[in-house]
Protein backbone atom coordinates (compact mmCIF):
# COMPACT_ATOMS: atom_id res chain seq x y z
CA UNK A 1 0.00 0.00 0.00
CA UNK A 2 1.39 3.24 -1.07
CA UNK A 3 0.43 6.79 0.27
CA UNK A 4 1.17 9.62 -0.94
CA UNK A 5 1.73 13.05 1.30
CA UNK A 6 1.27 16.29 0.22
CA UNK A 7 3.08 18.84 2.51
CA UNK A 8 1.49 22.26 3.08
CA UNK A 9 3.47 25.18 3.97
CA UNK A 10 1.23 27.37 6.22
CA UNK A 11 2.04 30.42 7.42
CA UNK A 12 0.65 32.63 9.59
CA UNK A 13 0.68 35.57 12.50
CA UNK A 14 0.02 34.67 16.18
CA UNK A 15 -1.05 37.48 18.20
CA UNK A 16 -1.29 37.93 21.87
CA UNK A 17 -4.10 39.72 24.16
CA UNK A 18 -0.53 42.10 25.20
CA UNK A 19 -0.25 42.92 21.77
CA UNK A 20 -1.49 46.73 20.64
CA UNK A 21 -2.62 47.48 16.92
CA UNK A 22 -3.68 50.49 15.66
CA UNK A 23 -6.76 50.95 13.70
CA UNK A 24 -4.61 51.34 10.53
CA UNK A 25 -2.83 47.85 11.55
CA UNK A 26 -6.15 46.18 12.16
CA UNK A 27 -6.95 46.84 8.84
CA UNK A 28 -4.14 45.56 6.92
CA UNK A 29 -4.47 42.13 9.13
CA UNK A 30 -8.40 41.77 8.24
CA UNK A 31 -7.48 42.80 4.77
CA UNK A 32 -10.38 45.12 5.34
CA UNK A 33 -11.35 49.03 4.76
CA UNK A 34 -11.25 51.28 7.53
CA UNK A 35 -14.96 51.93 7.31
CA UNK A 36 -16.06 47.96 7.82
CA UNK A 37 -13.74 47.87 10.99
CA UNK A 38 -15.52 51.31 12.45
CA UNK A 39 -18.85 49.22 11.56
CA UNK A 40 -17.83 46.77 13.95
CA UNK A 41 -16.99 48.70 16.59
CA UNK A 42 -20.02 50.49 16.12
CA UNK A 43 -22.15 47.07 16.16
CA UNK A 44 -20.57 46.14 19.46
CA UNK A 45 -18.17 43.47 17.95
CA UNK A 46 -15.08 45.31 19.22
CA UNK A 47 -14.63 47.26 21.92
CA UNK A 48 -10.92 48.84 21.29
CA UNK A 49 -9.10 50.91 24.37
CA UNK A 50 -9.57 54.59 23.97
CA UNK A 51 -12.08 56.54 22.58
CA UNK A 52 -11.15 58.44 19.34
CA UNK A 53 -10.57 55.99 16.09
CA UNK A 54 -7.42 57.76 15.78
CA UNK A 55 -6.27 56.96 19.25
CA UNK A 56 -8.14 53.02 19.34
CA UNK A 57 -5.78 50.20 20.20
CA UNK A 58 -6.71 46.20 19.04
CA UNK A 59 -5.50 43.14 20.86
CA UNK A 60 -4.86 39.64 18.96
CA UNK A 61 -8.66 38.84 19.95
CA UNK A 62 -10.09 41.68 17.95
CA UNK A 63 -8.35 40.31 15.05
CA UNK A 64 -9.43 37.10 15.64
CA UNK A 65 -13.19 38.37 15.92
CA UNK A 66 -12.84 40.72 13.45
CA UNK A 67 -12.06 37.99 10.90
CA UNK A 68 -15.00 35.75 11.84
CA UNK A 69 -17.17 38.58 11.53
CA UNK A 70 -16.02 39.66 8.23
CA UNK A 71 -15.78 36.09 6.86
CA UNK A 72 -19.29 35.56 8.28
CA UNK A 73 -20.80 38.66 6.28
CA UNK A 74 -18.78 38.02 3.20
CA UNK A 75 -19.39 33.65 2.77
CA UNK A 76 -22.48 33.22 4.70
CA UNK A 77 -24.06 36.93 4.23
CA UNK A 78 -24.69 36.91 7.60
CA UNK A 79 -25.54 40.86 9.20
CA UNK A 80 -23.58 42.39 11.91
CA UNK A 81 -26.35 41.87 14.17
CA UNK A 82 -26.65 38.09 13.69
CA UNK A 83 -22.15 37.97 13.30
CA UNK A 84 -22.53 39.37 16.44
CA UNK A 85 -24.43 36.76 17.74
CA UNK A 86 -22.71 33.75 16.39
CA UNK A 87 -19.50 35.21 17.53
CA UNK A 88 -20.75 35.30 21.36
CA UNK A 89 -22.18 31.45 20.90
CA UNK A 90 -19.35 30.33 19.33
CA UNK A 91 -16.82 31.83 22.59
CA UNK A 92 -19.73 30.62 24.89
CA UNK A 93 -19.01 27.10 22.95
CA UNK A 94 -15.34 27.59 23.34
CA UNK A 95 -15.67 28.17 27.11
CA UNK A 96 -17.98 25.00 27.95
CA UNK A 97 -15.33 23.44 25.98
CA UNK A 98 -12.80 24.56 28.10
CA UNK A 99 -14.46 24.11 31.15
CA UNK A 100 -15.09 20.28 30.35
CA UNK A 101 -11.51 19.69 29.19
CA UNK A 102 -10.79 20.71 33.10
CA UNK A 103 -13.23 18.81 34.61
CA UNK A 104 -11.95 15.39 33.04
CA UNK A 105 -8.26 16.77 33.90
CA UNK A 106 -9.73 16.80 37.32
CA UNK A 107 -11.75 13.24 37.24
CA UNK A 108 -14.58 15.12 37.82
Amino acid sequence: MTTDFQLVHVTGLILEDQTELSLNELCRACAAQTERIVELVDEGLLTPAHNAPGEWRFTGVHVQRARVALRLESDLGVNLAGAALALELLEELDTLRARVLRLEASGR
